[in-house]
């Protein structure tokens, strides 16, 4: 039996080593894989550990981490193992006698005390982090986030310049008719584009259900909670593209709302905010044209598959959404067509409120493809006027 107990013994310390060493595994496997990039951003992507971001609120946010995560590892090894050894070493089957005594100042005083310690000594660093983390004041930009089912939209407050974010990943790769691309699920129309070495205040709000911001290489994740705003900031010290999703179950699309960042040197970043800013400006010139056919049909179809072909389907043929192809929506009267892109169906989740989430020329192009695209053939063509009219008129 005593040989029994020390092999017993010598396996749970075993364990014990193994389990307080994983960690430290974990990271040297995923850095052996170093040979391929395309392995550590995947790595990187489905990792155990936070990342260390590109902020240097991030980087005080990950030595925390790390710090408070070393702590309670070294606090385990010394519990097990006076808790391992107090097992082996005073086992009934080596003859030892339990002690006699029921109580011990000293020793409650030292549980107490130390770890009342070991949490105060904890909570310093952190409460010094999170007033860093909520300090938003004196930005020198600031930008709104509404989340919307499923996009977000960003707006430069004081600039002019607002503009929704759609997922653009092919529709082949998320039903596995093609390879997935090297940021499945993580590219988007247009990213939010701020500047390096300014401070970036985010007021993030939702239009309709819970959503929530998060950019992990940022350190920023806030709830986007309709009808209230929460804001968060950042600095970033280095140019380049940062990916985050949305971080709250937020309807069947909720894997696929991304978030891209495009971090760019101050000089590259006003030229891209003056570039917004002109095509704003064309955007209202253009709302009083006349388009053709031709043009309203090209300019429809990208807003649909921007837009639409997740619910309706890239031939209209429907799938979460009813089929566009020969139906009374695509088919019928035109102003129940426009009733239903501008104002949504009311108690359906699925199908949202478009009329303050596209323009008037890209209603008017989406629905004029709609009612020609797939065999419909309706020959109607609407223009921005005719929708200004209907919002006006309702």
């Amino acid at each position: 039996m005593r040989l029994i107990g020390k092999q017993l013994a010598s396996k749970l310390l075993w364990v014990l080593g193994q389990v307080l060493l994983l960690p430290t595994l974990l990271m040297t496997s995923v850095q052996a894989f170093g040979a391929s990039d395309a392995v550590v951003d995947e790595a990187q992507r489905w990792g155990l550990n936070m990342t260390e971001g590109v902020t240097a609120v991030s980087h005080e946010i990950y030595d925390l981490h790390m710090l408070i995560f070393w702590i309670c590892v070294w606090i385990g090894v010394v519990v097990f193992g006076i808790m391992f050894y107090s097992m082996i070493m005073h086992r009934k089957s080596s003859g030892a006698v339990p002690a006699k005594f029921h109580e011990s100042t000293a020793v409650e005083l030292a549980w107490t005390l130390i770890p009342a310690l070991i949490l105060v000594m904890m909570a310093i660093p952190a409460t010094s982090s999170l007033i860093k983390i909520y300090d938003s004041s004196e930005a020198e930009i600031n930008i709104k986030i509404v989340g919307y089912q499923w996009k977000w939209q960003y707006e430069y407050l004081g600039e002019d310049v607002s503009f929704f974010s759609n997922l653009t990943t092919p529709q082949d790769e998320i039903y596995g008719l093609a390879p997935k691309g090297e940021h499945y699920l993580l590219e988007v129309d247009e990213p939010l584009v701020i500047p390096v070495n300014k401070k970036v205040r985010f007021l993030i709000t939702a239009n309709d259900v819970l959503h929530a911001w998060w950019v992990p290489a940022l350190a920023v994740k806030r709830d986007a909670i309709p009808g209230f705003v929460n804001d968060a900031w950042t600095i970033v010290d280095e140019p380049g593209i940062y990916r985050g999703q949305c971080a709250e179950l937020c309807g069947k699309a909720h894997g696929f709302m991304p978030i891209v960042v495009h971090a760019m040197e101050e000089a590259d970043y006003a030229n891209w905010l003056a570039g917004k800013k002109e095509e704003a400006e064309e955007l209202k010139a253009a709302m009083s044209q006349t388009f053709t056919m031709d043009e309203l049909y090209a300019r429809g179809e990208k807003v649909y598959q921007a837009n639409c072909v997740a619910c309706h389907g890239a031939n209209g043929g429907g799938g979460l959404g009813p089929s566009l192809v020969g139906t009374g929506i695509t088919t019928g009267p035109i102003n129940a067509h426009i009733n239903v892109m501008v104002n949504g169906v009311a108690g359906n989740a699925v199908m949202p409120v478009f009329g303050n989430q596209l323009n008037n020329i890209d209603l008017a192009s989406v629905i004029t493809f709609k009612r020609n695209a797939w065999g419909n053939n309706m020959g109607d063509q609407l223009q921005p006027v005719d929708i200004l009219t209907f919002k006006k008129n309702q």
